[in-house]
């Protein structure tokens, strides 16, 4: 077996063991994405790791790009991979670090801890007034695929309602109260006591909370995204925290990323800004499960069996 596999994620000895396991026979290179040539690139058989999209000419060769990420929306733009590269992502990898973190901003944004720590850095013994609670709190999750579930069955153990919206409908899942489509999303919007976006980058989900949506919900209503930040504009999001159309937000993407030092978004006092930081490899438990699903899939790949987390190029969500 002489496939060539390159590797950009940043492996250990133990995960090059896993992986030299699961291609064994194979020809493995490793580098990193900011190092990898395109050489290196269009030489690859199966590619594990995010490489740089300017680095992807649809080469011809590529049986298999192993994504590191569970967003997928730059690789299956056209002219980026060959008709014939399966896309691979690590849906699955991220749920508990993301929905936690996200989970811990709502917490914080409920009990106003961000102002109790702004008022900490002004050395103020200040009293922020009323706060609100998880339990019996109605909880929107817009994206309910593995972050969005976590996410779910940790509000519902609390004592929340969930409602969950999706792209299809299906059957109710375990934790969650009410399943929606994104077509009633406009329906649920008034009834959510916290609207949290766990949605992907693509053509259907951009700029979908608009004026109008955020005029939908409560005044005292908490929107969180961690999905991606152009689901929401950051001037449609400044207008409707700056008028009080909604209490707080709390936010781990925006449009554009890094965020300009000068924007407005960073004063206001009732939004929580964290840098795109809730997923990537904080959790130390994320990037083992990402070598998991890697060494998994390049077997499979090898051995023509069935691969997890296939990419569906029309949707950019994995196929079911």
């Amino acid at each position: 077996m002489n496939e060539k596999i390159l590797v950009v994620i940043p492996v250990q000895e133990r995960h090059i063991e896993k992986l030299e396991k699961a291609g064994k026979g194979c020809h493995f290179t490793y580098s990193t994405p900011q190092d990898v040539t395109e050489e290196m690139v269009e030489r690859a058989d199966i590619i594990i790791g995010n490489v740089p999209v300017g680095k992807l000419h649809a080469p011809k060769g590529l049986r298999l790009l192993q994504l590191n990420s569970a967003g997928a929306d730059n690789f299956i733009k056209p002219g980026v991979l060959d008709a014939n590269t399966v896309l691979t992502n690590a849906t699955g990898a991220y749920s508990k670090a993301v929905a936690e973190h996200t989970f811990a901003m709502m917490l914080m944004l409920q009990k106003k801890l961000h102002l109790y720590r702004d008022a900490q850095l002004r050395s103020e013994w200040t009293d922020e007034g009323t706060v609100t609670s998880i339990t019996d709190a109605t909880v929107l999750v817009v994206g309910l695929g593995d972050i969005g579930l976590h996410f779910a069955r940790m509000a519902k153990a609390l004592g929340a309602y969930t409602i969950g919206v999706k792209r299809n409908s299906g059957e109710c899942p375990e934790g969650v109260d009410e399943l929606y489509t994104t077509e009633e999303l406009d329906q649920v919007l008034p009834r959510a006591d916290v609207i949290v976006s766990f949605l992907p980058g693509t053509a259907a989900t951009y700029h979908i909370y608009t004026r109008e949506r955020f005029e939908l919900m409560k005044e005292s209503a908490i929107f969180l995204n961690s999905g991606r930040g152009n689901a929401a504009a950051s001037d449609v999001l400044y207008e409707a925290l700056l008028n009080h159309q909604i209490a707080a937000a709390g936010i781990d993407v925006t449009e554009p990323e890094p965020l300009p030092s000068d924007h407005p978004l960073w004063k206001l006092p009732n939004l929580m800004i964290t840098p795109h930081i809730s997923g990537q490899y904080h959790l130390p438990e994320t990037f083992e499960r990402i070598v998991d699903i890697a060494a998994y899939n390049l077997s499979a790949c090898l051995e023509g069996r069935p691969l997890k987390n296939i990419v569906d190029f029309t949707t950019g969500y994995k196929k079911h």
